[in-house]
């Protein structure tokens, strides 16, 4: 399922900068419908949910293996509590946000509780769509301010545009930036709450 991609992504030539820069966050509503008790809902009162961070240089995909830095497309981190992914510190590190949810559904079923669960937003990024062997790719963002709450986002969902793992959600803090995209590049809007592992299924490759 996880075929390697072609790297140096930042080196492409016919890119085409659709950069936005935008300092709004919108806040949609933290329903986890699929994911019953999760984002947080571990009882701790006022504890505060631990902050994005930066995926380091030499980090791999959970699922696939994948080199996360050297691909393009949205990234994704899920902290769990008293849990190691992959033996690892937290947070448990992706190359796509449809492979995070996958997981996150596994994680789920086997009592993982997980208390913060961020995506690329790339209403906060300036990000480029470019052509690489006839797909249409988006660029990889990986600072921790890259990042944002998936609850807090509208997923453009399965549109031409695609990442290292092929047709995914790709996130946007503001609607009106998820709808221009869409009209764009085709897909259907969804949030958080809407993420199904049916939704999941249609995905990737």
């Amino acid at each position: 399922m996880c075929e390697e991609q072609p790297s140096g992504v930042d080196e492409q030539a016919d890119a085409t900068s659709v950069g936005r820069r935008r300092l709004l966050l919108a806040s949609a509503g933290a329903a986890t419908v699929s994911l019953t008790g999760c984002l947080g809902g571990g009882g701790g009162g006022n504890t505060e949910p631990p902050a994005a961070v930066t995926i380091p240089e030499t980090a791999t995909c959970e699922v696939c293996g994948m080199v996360i830095r050297q691909h393009p497309g949205p990234s994704a981190e899920i902290f769990y509590k008293d849990r190691q992914p992959n033996g690892h510190e937290n947070p448990a590190r992706f190359d796509s946000t449809w492979e995070a949810y996958q997981y996150e559904f596994e994680k789920d079923d086997s009592g993982w509780e997980d208390v913060a669960f961020y995506v690329t937003d790339y209403s906060s990024v300036d990000y480029e769509t470019y052509e690489d062997g006839g797909d249409i790719l988006i660029t990889r963002h990986f600072e921790a301010s890259t990042f944002v709450s998936a609850t807090d986002v509208t997923y453009v969902v399965d549109s031409e545009v695609k990442g290292t793992m092929g047709r995914d959600l790709i996130a946007f803090s503001n609607r009106e930036d998820a709808e221009s995209f869409q009209s764009e590049h085709g897909g259907s809007l969804t949030t958080h709450d809407g993420v199904t592992p049916e939704v999941v299924a249609g995905l990737g490759m």
